[in-house]
């Protein structure tokens, strides 16, 4: 009896005894206990690695067995042999067998990625890679696949699942095969309908394969994502030949951080090895569920052959190499209208690229069609702009363009677009937005032809233009008969504006054009126009002109008001008034109305000596601008007059005079400074409600009256108000002001005043000149009135 001679394996070395966990003696029990369980998990560990090395060995001798003609015991030794003299292990000179011997598309994965792993772990990678190959190929389901690549291939990679999706015609994903996630699950994954995000489809319609580090803020779901919310997910597109089948995801426990190239082109690999065997393996059925069966070319062309639209049958283009190129046309059906004219027996079995090569450029129309026979997702266009180029002339057109993958072929449907029915379009939407109706009479037969909008602006039945004046208002026959003389007998274009009265009662502002056709004897013989609905435009102008009409009356009104307030201002408040006799004290006054007449505001001053001898000095400013600003200024100015002489102080005086703003003058609000001074004394009483301090200067240095309370007249309907009282000495000066004076917008009040107090202690002049002074070279730019009291103590 013949005996199968095993390839001899090095023999092992003493394998050192597993140190014992920290803090436990290796001779306790519990330290023998720890060294026996890692010892046989190495065991387990190293059996496993040989089982898997012996089936590729085993694999490999029946490759000799064959190509040598040999025995198993030959083959074994032979395989033996030529490991020796290569210098490596029987286990990866198997490989390279297997490697050699192999004829399909997943051999020349393998031998890419072997060429390509130039890293120390290369061959490990290879053993692993091959191992789940011939899992995968001696399976018989996409289920048994997704085990083995998880088991030989991904588990040393760190990943703890897998799914294998299969990609539908329609865009939907269904679950082929997975491991690693529990049946519940799978379960409730199998199908995804299309359209639905989730990290598969990012995988399927990015066609790069997309590595996401952590699912933690991707936002989106899929298989298992509960399980390992913060863990790294892959997915990449798994196809061959230029169509995508399906995608391969998987999955890892904890976050994935950037891996090497190795890494991803042994991922890669085992997503193209996944696309042969979803082509080989069609996805498991679910309970109850129907398999879909795919029309294949010959059915694609009967459905095309069938459609109203003009439509194309594509079918790959593959090079050598199995890559796809291009895509030929297996069939156009009969309503195919080319862009550049040609017959369809030319386009009929070209290349797409070379019946069209335009449509790689601007349009990317091959670019869709390549897409959509690579992941099954239908594309749809609205106006594409599509190019041929024939005999080095370029041709455009637009069309609505439709693509869909049927099995292993793609349906190209086109609606090249009517430039005359567009044009047509175009108008018909002209007119209905215009509300223009166009019209032509045959003067000779009487035959009339509307067109809808017409019949909607007329509701009713054609009517001739000789009986226009019958449906028109009575006011307007004289219009409508000058507009029909000019057509018919001057034979000349005319137009008219017209009301036209509708048989539902509703009148309506037309506009008429229109133009005669005259034959070769120069007489009309077929009248062409329009009618336009003016009402909208016709009511907007009776709006505008009745606004214009107010507006210029409230502007005369306007005009008006302005005009008596500046006269009566100007009655009671003069810009010059004469010099007040008082002895041994001189009194200058100065008004400046406002630059602007129609900002007539209420400033006031006064100055009088009062029967006791006292001289009353006051200015203030009523709130607002025009009439009532005027006549509130009249009655606190003469409610000032006649209070003082009852010879109350000023402050009385401002309390009795807010009593009058809030009560009888409509709550209007005003500051004013009232004072009485004693020429005997010399001494000026004051009080301010609301005001500016008035200034005082002596020699070349001016100052501001320190601030007493009082609040502005008419805001409460009781004020009391604090006096002050200023001793003067010879040729000392007291200037009482309005604010608009110093008013300035854009600056504080406090740099307005010390502007005044530099202006007021200047040279010394007289105090006539001292008023003019301030008046001319006042910084405000308020447009207010401004007044000004000063006196100066002889």
């Amino acid at each position: 009896m013949s005996t199968t001679e095993q390839p001899r394996e090095p023999a092992a070395e003493p394998r050192p005894r597993p140190p014992a966990p920290a803090g436990v003696s290796p001779a306790s029990p519990a330290g023998r206990l720890a060294a026996t369980v890692e010892r046989l998990r190495r065991e387990v560990r190293t059996a496993q690695a040989e089982a898997e090395g012996r089936a590729l060995i085993e694999l490999a001798k029946g490759i000799l067995v064959e190509r040598l003609g040999c025995g198993p015991a030959q083959a074994a030794r032979q395989l033996t042999e030529l490991a020796e003299q290569a210098g490596v292990t029987p286990l990866e000179f198997a490989v390279e067998v297997i490697n050699q011997a192999a004829r399909d598309r997943v051999a020349e994965v393998t031998d890419a990625f072997l060429t390509a792993a130039a890293e120390p772990s290369g061959r490990d990678s290879a053993v692993r890679l091959r191992t789940a190959e011939s899992g995968a190929l001696a399976a018989n389901d996409t289920q048994a696949v997704a085990d083995s690549l998880l088991q030989h291939a991904l588990q040393p990679l760190g990943a703890v699942a897998v799914a294998i999706w299969a990609a539908g015609a329609d865009g939907s994903l269904t679950l082929a095969g997975s491991a690693g996630f529990s049946p519940a699950e799978a379960a409730r994954w199998r199908y995804v309908p299309p359209e639905v995000a989730t990290v598969a489809r990012r995988g399927l319609t990015e066609r790069t394969g997309q590595w996401f580090s952590s699912l933690a803020g991707t936002g989106l779901p899929t298989i298992g994502r509960h399980v390992h919310p913060d863990g790294g997910r892959v997915a990449v597109p798994a196809g061959t030949g230029g169509r995508i089948h399906g995608v391969l995801e998987i999955a890892w426990p904890k976050p994935l951080p950037p891996q090497p190239p190795r890494v991803v082109r042994q991922v890669e690999a085992l997503a193209e090895l996944c696309a042969h065997t979803l082509d080989t393996h069609p996805p498991h059925q679910a309970p109850g569920q129907e398999p879909r069966v795919l029309p294949d070319a010959a059915e694609l062309m009967d459905l095309a052959d069938g459609l109203h639209d003009p439509a194309l049958v594509l079918v790959p283009h593959l090079d050598g190499s199995g890559q796809l190129v291009d895509f030929r046309i297996q069939h156009v059906n009969s309503r195919f209208l080319d862009p550049a004219g040609r017959p369809r027996a030319v386009i009929n079995g070209a290349l797409l690229l070379e019946a069209y090569p335009m449509s790689a450029g601007r349009s990317e129309l091959f670019q869709q069609v390549e897409r959509v026979y690579a992941t099954g997702e239908p594309f749809r266009a609205h106006r594409m702009q599509l190019t041929a180029l024939v005999d080095q002339v370029s041709l455009s057109a637009v069309a609505d363009i439709s693509i869909s993958r049927h099995g292993n072929s793609v349906l190209l449907i086109w609606r090249i677009e009517d430039e005359t029915a567009r044009l047509a379009s175009l108008l018909q939407h002209a007119q209905r937005l215009g509300r223009i109706g166009g019209f032509e009479e045959n003067l000779l037969t009487g035959e009339i032809t509307w067109n809808d909008e017409l019949y909607h602006l007329y509701g009713r039945a054609p009517v001739p233009l000789e009986e226009l004046p019958a449906h028109a208002h009575p006011d307007d026959a004289v219009t409508i008969g000058r507009f029909l003389r000019t057509l018919l007998h001057h034979r000349r274009p005319a137009s008219a504006a017209f009301r036209l009265q509708r048989p539902d009662g509703v009148t309506r502002h037309i506009r008429v054009v229109a133009e005669p056709v005259l034959d070769t004897d120069g007489r009309p013989f077929v009248v062409r126009g329009a009618y336009q609905d003016i009402s909208a435009q016709h009511w907007t102008e009776v709006a505008l002109a009745a606004t214009r009409d107010r507006l210029a009356h409230t502007e005369q009104q306007a005009t008006e008001r302005s005009r008596l307030a500046l006269q009566l201002q100007r009655a009671i408040m003069p810009p010059a008034q004469a010099p007040l006799r008082v002895p041994g004290l001189e009194v200058a006054v100065r008004y400046r109305p406002a630059e602007t007449e129609h900002l007539v505001g209420g400033d006031w001053y006064d100055a009088v000596v009062l029967p006791s001898g006292l001289v009353l000095l006051s200015v203030g400013d009523v709130a607002g601008h025009g009439i009532e600003a005027a006549t509130s200024m009249v009655v606190l100015r003469n409610a000032l007059r006649g209070l003082a002489v009852t010879g109350a102080g000023p402050g009385q005086l401002l309390s009795w005079l807010n009593i009058v703003a809030h009560h009888l003058t409509g709550a209007v609000t005003a500051t004013a400074v009232c004072a009485l001074y004693d020429p005997r004394r010399r001494t000026l009483r004051w009080a301010r409600a609301g005001h500016l301090p008035p200034v005082t200067v002596r020699g070349r240095e001016a100052a501001a009256l320190p601030l007493i309370k009082g609040m502005l007249l008419g805001a409460a309907p009781e004020a009391d108000y604090e006096e002050a009282e200023v001793q003067f000495a010879p040729g000392d000066t007291l200037l009482m002001y309005t604010d608009g004076l110093i008013e300035r917008r854009g600056r504080p009040v406090e740099e307005s005043l010390a502007h005044l107090l530099a202006a007021a202690g200047g040279a010394p002049r007289s105090l006539d000149q001292q008023l003019e002074l301030l008046l001319t070279y006042s910084r405000s730019d308020t447009d207010d009135d401004t007044c000004i009291v000063g006196i100066r103590v002889g």
